[in-house]
């Protein structure tokens, strides 16, 4: 590492993400660099090479674990409705219903399902939610008496 790079991450420590390392964490992930980006900046923000290669290990598994590839949809809605409950990686967009006293419904992208209930204090805490899709790290909850709906988005 050179005397800036180091001097950054003294100034900057756990601030500061390589973006060198987003294609050693890609894989067959279609995400955007960004949220790798993320990822990375809550695992790898370190000069410490130890540490980043544990970091690169640790979103490696949770893009294996979390990211829903669409060719797999079909396979993680189903776990969603045996566990109950499933952490996931997507993209969302939001919209407000306003019929029936009003609620917040979300579509997933790769997931491919729509209708996804949203708590009204999630909307709150997520504004960026119902302004076009973003990428999120979402815990789908299933609930199948609500509103018609299977699926709940409890914490995101």
């Amino acid at each position: 590492m050179n005397t800036l790079d180091q001097k950054i991450n003294d100034l900057f420590q756990g601030l500061v993400v390589r973006k060198d390392l987003v294609k050693a964490v890609r894989g067959n992930a279609v995400v955007p660099s960004y949220v790798l980006e993320y990822l990375l900046g809550q695992y790898c923000a370190t000069s410490d090479e130890a540490s980043i290669q544990t970091g690169i290990e640790t979103v490696r598994e949770i893009l294996r674990k979390h990211y829903v590839h669409r060719s797999a949809a079909n396979k993680i809605r189903s776990e969603i409705g045996r566990n109950g409950r499933l952490k996931i990686i997507d993209r969302i967009e939001v919209d407000f219903i306003e019929k029936d006293g009003g609620r917040h419904e979300a579509k997933f992208e790769n997931l491919g399902i729509s209708k996804v209930l949203v708590d009204a204090d999630t909307v709150k805490r997520n504004t960026k939610l119902l302004v076009g899709g973003v990428w999120c790290i979402a815990d789908l909850e299933f609930i199948p008496s609500l509103y018609n709906s299977s699926i709940w988005i409890r914490y995101l």
